[in-house]
């Protein structure tokens, strides 16, 4: 009896592996610039791709979020703030696009360039991907929120998401407020006062900008909470929803680690949220 209980047990775990498993499609890697960007990186061997996580078609809600993950503007967090989210969008029917974008090196245009071309690679591929091409969000950690909420901010109609989600991110490159780091490896140490503006993304909200969802930790000691806090105070007073998630403690950084004091309580507000979404 106890041989056949073990086989049983074995048995019943075998087949949840592999309905888990079933869940989620191998992912499509796609390079973004495969006859070269318009604005070439001084590495050479950094290239942009996407890699597109689908749910299973009968979850599929045709929703879909680019991922941006953080780094400072000079690595990225490719596994937490990144891969690591397909799962936790295709459990909601939604695809997830985990964007690999190249190091500016002092070049503000690559992040972007390579975040816009995604999008626009998106809606071109919506109807063989099952997207909707007005329902993609962006979504960014950190530097990579600085990246998501310059697309969402500066981006011409046809390559804005239509929604942003955004964990403890940069938004100033005034000194004393940003991430000194992510300043100067995007704008370079001495860009001036009118391009530290031109990319304060609280200063570049417009009545067109896409709804967001905030969060981040009381206690960051790398991206002062003034960031997020400046953002929504710009969206609010351009109209704009704004769902604001201010955790006590956590520091930077977390992204969907489980270690989270408030990893639960993240993710259901954030699924409540894109649930709400018309």
């Amino acid at each position: 009896m106890k041989l056949k209980s073990l086989f049983i047990t074995a048995l019943l775990l075998l087949t949840g592996a592999i309905a888990a498993n079933a869940q989620f499609q191998q992912p499509k890697a796609i390079d973004l610039w495969p006859k070269g960007a318009p604005h070439k990186s001084t590495d050479l061997k950094d290239t942009a791709r996407i890699w597109v996580y689908q749910p299973q078609r009968v979850k599929a809600t045709r929703r879909a979020v680019l991922v941006c993950p953080g780094g400072g503007y000079s690595m990225l967090a490719i596994g937490h703030e990144g891969k690591d989210w397909a799962a936790y969008f295709n459990r909601l029917g939604i695809t997830a696009i985990i964007l690999k974008y190249r190091m500016p090196h002092g070049n503000r245009f690559i992040p972007s360039e390579d975040a816009e071309q995604a999008m626009r690679i998106i809606r071109q591929h919506a109807d063989e991907w099952n997207i909707d091409k007005n329902d993609i969000g962006i979504m960014g950690s950190s530097a990579g929120g600085h990246l998501a909420s310059t697309v969402a901010t500066h981006a011409k109609e046809d390559v804005r998401p239509n929604f942003q989600i955004l964990f403890y991110p940069v938004i100033s490159m005034a000194p004393g407020v940003t991430n000194k780091y992510s300043h100067n490896f995007l704008l370079g140490e001495n860009p001036g006062k009118e391009l530290e503006d031109l990319y304060s993304n609280h200063l570049q909200v417009s009545s067109t900008t896409p709804p967001a969802w905030i969060a981040l930790s009381q206690d960051d000691g790398l991206v002062p909470p003034k960031n997020s806090l400046d953002y929504a105070q710009s969206l609010m007073d351009h109209k704009v929803p704004v769902s604001l998630h201010l955790y006590l403690s956590g520091d930077h950084g977390w992204g969907i680690g489980e270690f989270f004091r408030y990893h639960s309580e993240m993710e259901m507000e954030l699924t409540s949220w894109l649930q709400s979404l018309k």
